[in-house]
Formats: C-alpha cells, sequence, structure tokens
C-alpha cells in the first residue's frame, strides 16, 4: 500500500493538504483557462470586449473564425477572414470601438 500513487485531484489533495474540505478546487473550466494561459478581464476590460464583440457581431462580415484579445486599450485580434476586404474592413471596425487605443492585427486571409 505504500507504493500506491494517488490516482485523482481529490486522492492527491487528501493526501497533501492539511484541511482539504476548506481547500479551494477550479473548476474544469478554470483548469483549462490556465493551461492556455487565460488573464481575467477587469471590468473596464470586459466592457470594451462586450463593445467590441457587439461592433463586429453588427458589421456584416463573417467573423466566425475571429477571436478577440483585450489587453487595456489594446484589441489583438487573431483568425482567419475570407477576404482582404474583410480582413481591412474588420480591423477598421475595431479601430472605431470608443475606447480602442491600439488594434494589433493578426489576421489570415482564408477564403472558403
Amino acid at each position: 500500500m505504500a507504493n500506491r500513487v494517488p490516482r485523482t485531484y481529490d486522492e492527491i489533495t487528501r493526501a497533501t493538504v492539511p484541511e482539504p474540505d476548506t481547500s479551494w478546487r477550479p473548476s474544469d473550466k478554470q483548469e483549462h483557462q490556465a493551461y492556455e494561459g487565460f488573464r481575467a478581464l477587469d471590468v473596464e476590460e470586459q466592457a470594451l470586449a462586450d463593445t467590441v464583440d457587439a461592433a463586429l457581431a453588427a458589421s456584416g462580415e463573417d467573423v466566425a473564425h475571429v477571436t478577440t484579445e483585450i489587453d487595456r486599450d489594446r484589441v489583438i485580434l487573431r483568425g482567419r477572414v475570407a477576404s482582404s476586404v474583410a480582413l481591412n474592413r474588420v480591423v477598421e471596425l475595431v479601430s472605431d470601438v470608443h475606447g480602442v487605443r491600439e488594434v494589433v492585427d493578426h489576421l489570415v486571409i482564408a477564403g472558403h
């Protein structure tokens, strides 16, 4: 029994944490975000993210494969668009959103 290796998070926690019932455990989503390098947005960043997402959704462009990252007043665009016209339009739309100081364009053109 001494050589048994704990297999689950709960077994490891119970073996290593002095008071495991008072410990906080991250959700599966939070664990995934931690592995991906997720950084939680503050209130202002979240408001800007919501505004940018709404502007893109209302644009009429196909932005299904476009993601946005917010870092204070900088918006980083990643993903793919169908044409150079769509790429320019998306960057322009995001640049025109109130509160956006800088747009970092990492979009690629990948036609259908």
